[in-house]
């Protein structure tokens, strides 16, 4: 018997009252939770009273003098109207989706993911609805959370809702075939995607940086990223042709994403060194168990790797302070570096992704809000340090890789010395000294064969549930390894090994969620078995999703198609293609982004989410879009004459004979 508590009740009600009609209470600001920096001054005074007229919009008249000067403290304080008045005095945490009010299973799921992405043990700035990444937020303010959780609770199988960079423009009339929730951050005219473009329109409350997964309702905590960092570590230290028992990889940034770092690097078995300026995100880490120990003094660092390094410990070690010293000491004192990296969100390089060197973390708070032409001075000094740093350590045999955070695109415009001067491939010009992990890594070995990451999220919120699916994914690897061919034979191993360790390695944040790659033989079998054990009732229902870090989701040419080299990089087509295709076969929800991972008006990126019910339709659908969703990828790829690719697609082209892809033909170099 299924017994409803009072709390229940009372989640539910509050959740379909959506914005009272009686103010609430304003809320104490909690100087214990990580929040957001204090935004730069952008606006006019013709701007500020246009940003309050848009946030009053949200509430009836009878309180706009009660509001309006709570908001305009706000905006002076902060930078933004986040509303906090209105953020719900329940707890915000994925529940089980039994306990969300509604008539559509579809969009209590979508409910259960956007609360994931606030909770206060995943979120980074939870109380600014920030989920990772300095600014990746899943709303602007909380009126268009409560209002968004109401319409979902309203909503019909029949019915879309459409988001409009955080704020619910309604619910429209739509069919069962069609997304519940369609899903658009930061889409604004080419010309205006500077970073100051940004802050305007957010403060104005008319745009919002989605990132990637949070403002798509798709984050699960840095476990997101731990899997890709794992594979990257693994394969770093393959490249240089050395175990990684004993080796050292340095990096920086434990907040969000960044903080799957020390956890991968215990998976793969080095030391890892990973420096933050941050007390809070560091104790959020540390308690949460993802990096074993911190240490504030240089000098004990110093003496604690070589200490790590002579007994080959796997440790990873969270240094309180800035990242530039460590790569400074270290040279110093000689200590080999064997793989290096940075992940500081330098995709927001004046709002608080990167903190230079030289400044505490509260001074550099202060310097960005009053003084942020100066802030940026300090902040470019800071990169032609850390490079000047890193170029010392590859040298004497580092290997150094960007990992996608903008780091190597910022140092350049400061004007580091990481430009690429040596003689160059003709068929793969690299513009920097260092290629990113997807040009050595991730493209060749993943991305081009269609790994890429494949996630899903165990509803019913049960431990046990999640346990079985591992289980499940585990047998699929294994049945499909046997008849794999050569080519990806070690990708499928690695994901095997991964997934064996996954509740070992407890990487669960939030809600029961597991990741792994997987390509799109193996993303359809994998979601075909967990269908089939919903049908059963084995398990409750299923979330299916993918960072949009993926082989099809994104246009990144610095990151995720920065191995793409027929001067398509700078195009987006694949993008915008993908969420199109996904939208009508068969998602449950779908979403398109300006600037997720590299910065605003650095990229196009795309994700979806699936709900898993059990259901021939849900079988019918996972196999449509599924396909498409890799497979629209590879064919991008191949016609840039990737080879991995091409071997790719021709293999998807045998597996579905109604796929026909253009092939590309090779020209004899010899010509030229």
């Amino acid at each position: 018997m299924n017994h409803t508590t009072h709390t229940d009740i009372d989640f539910k009600k509050v959740v379909l009252a959506g914005i009272p009609s009686e103010l609430p209470t304003p809320k104490s600001f909690d100087s214990s939770i990580n929040h957001a920096p204090k935004r730069k001054e952008i606006l006019s005074e013709y701007e500020k009273k246009l940003a309050l007229r848009n946030a009053l919009r949200y509430f009836e008249p009878k309180h706009h003098a009660s509001l309006l000067p709570e908001f305009k403290q706000e905006l002076e304080k902060y930078g933004r109207i986040y509303m906090y008045r209105f953020r719900p005095d329940y707890k915000i945490v994925a529940r089980p989706i039994s306990d969300y009010p509604g008539k559509s299973v579809q969009a209590k799921a979508i409910m259960l993911m956007i609360q994931n992405n606030l909770d206060d043990a995943v979120a980074q700035h939870p109380h600014e609805l920030i989920t990772y990444g300095g600014n990746g937020a899943v709303f602007q303010n909380w009126a268009q959370y409560l209002l968004t959780m109401q319409y979902l609770a309203q909503m019909t199988d029949e019915q879309t809702l459409v988001m409009y960079s955080g704020h619910p423009m309604g619910l429209f009339p739509s069919h069962k075939e069609a997304p519940r929730v369609v899903v658009t951050n930061g889409m604004v005219i080419p010309n205006y995607s500077k970073p100051d473009d940004w802050e305007k329109m957010n403060a104005l409350g008319v745009s919002q940086y989605g990132q990637m997964t949070a403002g798509s309702y798709m984050y699960i905590g840095p476990q997101g990223i731990v899997h890709g960092t794992t594979i990257t570590v693994l394969n770093g230290f393959r490249k240089i042709k050395k175990s990684p028992k004993g080796g050292l990889f340095v990096t920086s940034g434990l907040g969000g994403m960044s903080g799957a770092q020390p956890k991968a690097g215990n998976i793969a078995g080095c030391i890892t060194v990973c420096a933050e300026v941050n007390p809070k995100a560091i104790h959020t880490r540390h308690s949460q168990g993802w990096v074993d120990e911190v240490i504030s003094d240089l000098d004990l660092l110093v003496q604690r790797v070589k200490e790590a390094k002579a007994k080959e410990e796997t440790v990873s070690i969270a240094y309180d302070g800035n990242v530039v010293d460590v790569w400074e000491s270290f040279d110093n004192e000689n200590i080999q570096i064997d793989l290096g990296s940075d992940q500081t969100s330098l995709h927001n390089p004046w709002a608080g992704g990167y903190y230079p060197a030289g400044l505490s973390y509260e001074e550099s708070n202060e310097m960005m809000a009053n003084q942020p032409d100066l802030f940026k001075a300090k902040v470019q000094e800071s990169l032609r340090r850390q490079a000047a740093a890193i170029n010392k350590h590859t040298a004497k045999g580092t290997y150094f890789f960007d990992y996608g955070n903008a780091f190597l695109l910022e140092a350049s415009r400061a004007g580091a010395d990481v430009m690429n001067t040596e003689n160059q491939d003709p068929l793969k010009p690299r513009e920097f000294k260092y290629s990113s992990y997807v040009q050595d890594i991730m493209g060749p070995m993943c991305f081009d064969y269609g790994f890429g990451p494949f996630r899903w999220v165990c509803a019913s919120g049960k431990a046990e549930d999640l346990a079985k699916t591992d289980a499940i994914a585990c047998e699929v690897l294994e049945e499909l390894i046997k008849n794999s061919p050569e080519e990806i034979r070690q990708q499928i191993q690695d994901n095997i090994t991964w997934i064996k360790g996954a509740q070992h390695n407890k990487l669960v944040v939030g809600s029961q969620a597991r990741i792994l790659y997987a390509d799109s033989e193996g993303r359809i079998k994998i979601a075909e078995a967990f269908n089939n054990a919903i049908a059963k009732g084995e398990i409750g229902p299923v979330i299916l999703g993918r960072d949009h870090h993926d082989v099809s989701g994104t246009d990144s040419p610095y990151r995720e198609t920065s191995n793409i080299y027929d001067g398509s990089r700078f195009t987006a087509d694949m993008a915008i293609h993908n969420v199109i295709g996904d939208s009508f076969r068969g998602a449950t929800w779908v979403s398109i982004h300006n600037g997720g991972g590299v910065g605003w008006g650095e990229v196009i990126n795309g994700g979806f989410g699936m709900v898993l019910d059990g259901s021939k339709e849900a079988e019918r659908r996972l196999n449509s879009m599924l396909f498409w969703d890799v497979n629209n990828g590879i064919a991008r790829r191949s016609w840039a004459r990737n080879d991995e690719a091409v071997f790719a697609i021709k293999r998807a082209m045998k597996q579905n004979p109604e796929l026909k892809v253009t092939l590309p033909n090779i020209v004899d170099e010899s010509l030229f």
